[in-house]
């Protein structure tokens, strides 16, 4: 795996969008997936925002965007107000894929109400995938759909689901191994179901005993062993750093939970530090395989 493969959430850095990529430039990283910028979401922007205020620092960085870390379909399942609105903000999401050079945009299977049985919104929630997938269609823009906790799509079987039913070239697989662990899913048995799909994968790991997230390969991810079969099958897409190792201003927009609850005890004591620490373990489990 070549080292331009690699990609990371630089909002885990900094709020500050020139302080991301001066630490990207630093550590050798050439690719982002764009999320926070100056403390706003991307999805936030207009595109001529988008345009006039964060391409020309891309540029002048050197960094290139591998997907755009939206929240569409972050919204429960119920909520037509919002899926309406997210519509709306999807097209503009596509838009901006063309000025960025980018063509994957991150995306969730809807959240489903405490309580309430996930697969009995299975045609609701493919219907509304469905029409996001439209508008991906559209603007030659594919949808990458993250298995993340307490959405339709957080486990094997449902995400497997979503594959089969829609069967598109705009809708791919985000592999995410610490949200099927905090999920109480085997990764492995995920992988083989999926593997297939996936296009991307987000480099993040967790335990189980607690859903804590830790540094890649000292979780019940089961990192090293599956990277090593993706690359073994022939997988050349992304490894994006998500290390969720420290608070950050932006995870509370990004979990359904309060963020103490998702990150107990802070693994690192800067943003800076955790993602660098994600990075040099990352090479070091790459290494590995490589000499395998």
């Amino acid at each position: 795996m070549k080292k331009q493969y690699i990609s990371g959430f630089a909002d885990e850095i900094t709020d500050d969008f020139d302080m991301q990529m001066q630490v990207l430039n630093t550590l050798g990283i050439d690719y982002m997936s764009i999320r926070g910028v100056d403390g706003k979401n991307i999805s936030d922007y207009t595109l001529e925002e988008i345009d006039t205020l964060i391409v020309p620092r891309l540029r002048a960085a050197n960094v290139s965007v591998s997907s755009i870390g939206s929240p569409i379909g972050k919204i429960n399942i119920e909520d037509e107000k919002a899926f309406e609105k997210q519509k709306e903000n999807l097209r503009v999401l596509c838009q901006a894929c063309q000025s960025l050079a980018c063509k994957y945009i991150r995306i969730f299977s809807f959240y489903i109400s405490e309580g309430k049985v996930a697969e009995a919104y299975t045609e609701e929630v493919i219907r509304k995938l469905q029409m996001f997938v439209d508008v991906a269609q559209e603007y030659d823009v594919v949808l990458l759909h993250e298995n993340e906790k307490d959405i339709f799509g957080d486990t094997g079987q449902r995400c497997k689901v979503l594959f089969d039913r829609i069967k598109s070239p705009y809708f791919k697989g985000i592999f995410d191994f610490a949200n099927f662990v905090q999920c109480q899913e085997n990764p492995k048995r995920c992988y083989e179901l999926l593997k297939e799909h996936v296009v991307y994968i987000h480099i993040k790991d967790a335990v189980y005993s607690t859903g804590d997230n830790v540094l890649c390969g000292t979780g019940d991810g089961q990192i090293e062993a599956l990277l090593k079969a993706f690359i073994q099958e022939g997988y050349r897409g992304f490894l994006t750093l998500e290390p969720h190792l420290v608070i950050f201003n932006a995870l509370q927009d990004l979990e359904n939970k309060e963020a103490e609850e998702v990150i107990k005890e802070n693994q690192a004591s800067t943003g800076e530090e955790g993602f660098t620490m994600q990075y040099k373990a990352l090479l070091k489990i790459l290494e590995r395989i490589k000499g395998v």
